[in-house]
């Protein structure tokens, strides 16, 4: 047995004081915490503990070996699995050693779920400027998922029609956050950025002809918006923005707690 979140380890600690475990068995639960080394990787076991959700396992720079033995040890902690940037070719190698591995293509996401994901409260949308933009958008979808948030999809309503936007200013403005993901100029985010009162994280995307330099001229545009406050993660990375907004609501839920 090996303890990695706070349910498990409350758990354990009443199992100790009501004598159903003893001390050397408690001593075993806790001593692989706070990682486990795998000799190519640490495994961090606090990080459920810290930030509200396990270890994320980046799936492109690793073997399917590495990643399916850092997945293989969060599920030994009882922890469920996220592995982002996993592409298809991986993904089938990782089912070969852990069958349970649901595999989303377009998100290029794996996931295991051993425990239920709690729903959490919070209005997300996830916006994108075209339709070229959904896989970016599709992987933040999935990582709020896998946080308990429930995102709506806004999809191909960016500045060139732009009453395709302003049609959904109603849903814009009932949001507790959103997530704008746009290629080319990147104009949607001081759309989005200029109708919401909610926080906008804007993802710029390297979709786009020539001058829009993979990425970086959405990406200066969005760090240059004129919206106040929108801010900017890095070219396609659906995942940090949704990261983002898991932090934001975990926070705006302990401030409701006082």
């Amino acid at each position: 047995m090996r303890l990695v979140d706070e349910t498990r380890l409350r758990q354990l600690l009443a199992q100790l004081k009501d004598g159903s475990i003893t001390l050397d068995e408690a001593f075993d639960a806790v001593k692989h915490v706070p990682y486990a080394g795998l000799g190519y990787a640490h495994v961090d076991h606090h990080r459920a503990l810290r930030q509200g959700l396990p270890e994320i396992i980046l799936g492109e720079p690793k073997s399917a070996e590495q990643i399916a033995g850092i997945a293989g040890e969060l599920l030994r902690a009882h922890q469920n699995v996220l592995i982002t940037r996993l592409d298809s070719a991986k993904a089938e190698a990782v089912r070969a050693r852990l069958p349970e591995l649901v595999y989303v293509a377009q998100a290029r996401i794996g996931t295991i779920e051993l425990n239920p994901i709690p729903p959490r409260t919070g209005r997300v949308l996830v916006i994108t400027g075209g339709t070229g933009d959904i896989p970016v958008a599709e992987e933040a979808m999935e990582t709020l998922r896998m946080t308990g948030v429930a995102g709506e999809r806004l999809y191909d309503v960016g500045v060139a029609g732009i009453h395709r936007v302003l049609a959904m200013r109603d849903s814009i403005e009932k949001a507790d956050a959103a997530i704008v993901v746009a290629g080319m100029e990147g104009a949607l985010a001081s759309v989005v950025g200029g109708l919401a009162a909610c926080p906008v994280i804007a993802v710029p995307t390297s979709v786009g002809y020539g001058a829009q330099l993979a990425g970086f001229t959405p990406l200066f545009s969005m760090l240059s918006s004129c919206a106040s406050g929108v801010v900017v993660v890095n070219i396609d990375n659906g995942f940090g923005a949704a990261m983002a907004v898991h932090r934001i609501l975990m926070t705006t839920a302990r401030a409701a707690k006082g």
